[in-house]
């Protein structure tokens, strides 16, 4: 939830006098308050997909009893959880070994004023908000170390962990998985005459021309710095040739557009076999077969496997009229 949005209590107690003690001062605290009257009623509200940033809940709940209903509200609340504020008529053992265990965050006796019940809640929400923004920020993290920060796909490190995973349920199923390797031609060239910040943004508009062709399970990761694989589980070697094709005319034939400029730019790809190898080894033949394609001359196809014909060597002659040495293929 965002921070600036306001806190949402949950306030479980079935006692009139402390509902209408409490509520005006949470509400001044700039709260939204949701009051629930029985323990069923709390959790049917939580159960509904409702996260509050804090509950308080009356020991004299009916309907279940206080402990069984922590219990379960632990359960279903989300991580990181919302934390539980227990309000009790008196401190017991049962609620100082709760508070020690994690169970319940807070307690707090019925008679207490309620200029301390505000700083209590205050105190609550302000760790439910460090906890939300640390969530936050871990999610983030994970983000960052997934995927390649400037297009969104995957990095190399994470497309390599996933490849392995791919390649073990292609050994399992005794189904097909290919690669294909493409890089854009002479993007050095682009680099020098538009600069690093309109190249970036061609790599962007790349990479999002290549995702539209993709299947849903397939994979896209930028190994390198103008490099991308794709990962196609179930697909032939015959297959990923037609997909490298459609990337070639779909992706690189129309022009992009960039710092008010019509780019057009093309690719090479090299295209390999898994058939249940390490992805380690298939990535380098991957690699090779691009190498290949580069040989080839800009805009070539080639799969591992199917190496490029050597060119043949000339023969030398003697000319029957010059008598020089010629050379012919």
């Amino acid at each position: 939830m965002p921070s600036h949005a306001s806190p949402v209590l949950l306030f479980a107690s079935p006692d009139p006098a402390l509902l209408s003690a409490a509520e005006p001062l949470l509400m001044a605290a700039g709260a939204r308050v949701k009051v629930v009257l029985s323990a069923e009623a709390a959790l049917d509200f939580l159960k509904a997909g409702n996260s509050p940033h804090l509950l308080m809940l009356d020991a004299r709940l009916p309907g279940l009893p206080i402990s069984r209903l922590v219990a379960a509200i632990r359960t279903t609340v989300d991580r990181p959880p919302s934390p539980i504020m227990l309000i009790a008529d008196g401190v017991s053992q049962e609620w100082i070994d709760r508070l020690a265990d994690g169970a319940i965050d807070d307690l707090i006796l019925r008679p207490a004023e309620l200029a301390y019940w505000q700083l209590r809640v205050d105190l609550l929400l302000r760790n439910q908000r460090r906890a939300l923004e640390l969530e936050s920020l871990r999610e983030a993290a994970i983000r960052n170390a997934q995927f390649d920060r400037l297009t969104g796909v995957y990095n190399r490190e994470t497309l390599l962990s996933m490849l392995f995973r791919e390649t073990d349920r292609t050994q399992r199923m005794n189904s097909s998985l290919c690669l294909v390797l493409f890089d854009i031609d002479d993007f050095g060239h682009w680099n020098s005459r538009l600069g690093v910040d309109a190249c970036d943004d061609l790599l962007c508009q790349v990479s999002t021309r290549t995702g539209a062709l993709l299947r849903s399970y397939d994979l896209l990761g930028r190994p390198g710095m103008d490099e991308f694989l794709i990962a196609l589980p179930a697909c032939s070697p015959a297959s990923a040739m037609i997909l490298a094709e459609r990337l070639r005319v779909d992706v690189f034939a129309l022009p992009f557009r960039v710092a008010g400029e019509a780019v057009r730019l093309s690719a090479c790809f090299g295209i390999a076999n898994s058939r249940g190898r390490s992805p380690v080894v298939v990535l380098r033949e991957a690699e090779r077969a691009l190498e290949w394609a580069k040989a080839a001359g800009p805009e070539s196809i080639q799969c591992f496997g199917c190496p490029p014909e050597a060119a043949p060597s000339p023969v030398r002659f003697l000319s029957a009229s010059s008598g020089d040495e010629l050379l012919a293929w």
